[in-house]
């Protein structure tokens, strides 16, 4: 009963452990992550619950069911908190998305596995049914939650539209999950491609992640210092920004082009605040706590809410305040 319990439960456990080891910058933030966890039982008793009333009123086998339904139920359930993570600039890079729906999933199948053990343990003596419960369908209810993460991050870091990319992450998720079900191949050779795939998949992501992270870093903070050095020396019209600005200042009243400018200006020093933040991070240092953060993210949060929604349009491509622009001020909240 021991070794049916560690091989069906602990190894999708070891390899979330080793994804976070491998997030060399490290930006994952602990309570989303425990949030997943949650997330992931929570949605396995909810798929439990949809899973028996659509079983006891659907006209369809139990085999069929499994193979066609199911995954759609549980992988819907399982990707809305990435998906609502998403919408609210919870998630900046792909790798951080991976491992959130890593973590969705591997909570998912612990509880889906702790039921089956606790009801078929003792019917089922083969121990490969097992092996394969933990390092099959555990890395594929994992695997599947992670993708649909990298492709939704994917579409908005190359500035694509969200809403395909969730239509065609959904796609992906559900179908890997049917064919898993349907058992095209033995179980023993589902669980060894699921095992090979995933990792490697995730792998080759961080490899990709970190060398974008990099980039980002060195030149957007390299332009954003020469812009605010630039308005502190009062030379503020004789960047492009400022040119952007005294182009459009005829469109606005005179105190929504201060606050404007103003927005400009504190948003650029919270977004070296946050840049330098990443790059201590990366180097396993601290940052010295800033107690006036709070108070900066409040005006800055105001000054929006001042300039209204057609000036906050205006000044976004100055700034270029796309989701990943944005999901780094967050480090500071």
């Amino acid at each position: 009963m021991i070794l049916k319990i560690v091989v069906s439960l602990i190894p999708v456990f070891l390899l979330l452990v080793m994804l976070l080891y491998l997030d060399s910058i490290k930006l994952v933030s602990k309570s989303i992550l425990l949030l997943c966890l949650v997330w992931g039982v929570v949605s396995a008793g909810l798929s439990f619950f949809f899973n028996t009333f659509l079983i006891a009123n659907l006209d369809l086998s139990f085999e069929t069911y499994s193979g066609f339904m199911a995954p759609i139920v549980e992988e819907i359930l399982k990707m809305g908190l990435v998906l609502v993570l998403i919408r609210k600039n919870k998630i900046g890079f792909m790798i951080d998305g991976a491992i959130y729906g890593f973590s969705i999933g591997a909570a998912f199948a612990f509880c889906e596995n702790l039921f089956y053990l606790f009801h078929f343990a003792d019917a089922e003596s083969n121990l490969m049914v097992w092996i394969t419960r933990g390092f099959g369908t555990a890395v594929m209810h994992s695997g599947t939650t992670a993708i649909f993460g990298i492709l939704c991050m994917s579409a908005l870091n190359r500035h694509a539209r969200l809403s395909l990319a969730v239509f065609s992450g959904t796609l992906v998720a559900i179908s890997i999950h049917g064919i898993f079900n349907q058992f095209l191949v033995s179980p023993l050779v589902s669980t060894l491609i699921v095992l090979i795939l995933v990792p490697v998949v995730i792998s080759l992501i961080f490899q990709a992640n970190e060398k974008s992270i990099r980039n980002w870093l060195e030149m957007e903070f390299y332009s954003e210092v020469s812009l605010l050095r630039m308005i502190k020396k009062g030379r503020f019209s004789e960047t492009k920004a400022g040119t952007f600005l005294l182009s459009i200042k005829h469109h606005f009243p005179k105190e929504v082009v201060l606050d404007m400018y103003c927005f400009i200006s504190l948003y650029l020093e919270l977004s070296m605040k946050a840049k330098s933040y990443i790059m201590l991070k990366e180097n396993d240092l601290e940052m010295t706590p800033d107690p006036e953060i709070s108070a900066k993210l409040k005006e800055l949060k105001a000054l929006e809410k001042t300039i209204g929604r057609a000036g906050y349009l205006a000044i976004t491509p100055v700034l270029r305040m796309n989701h990943k622009d944005l999901w780094k001020l967050s480090l500071l909240g």
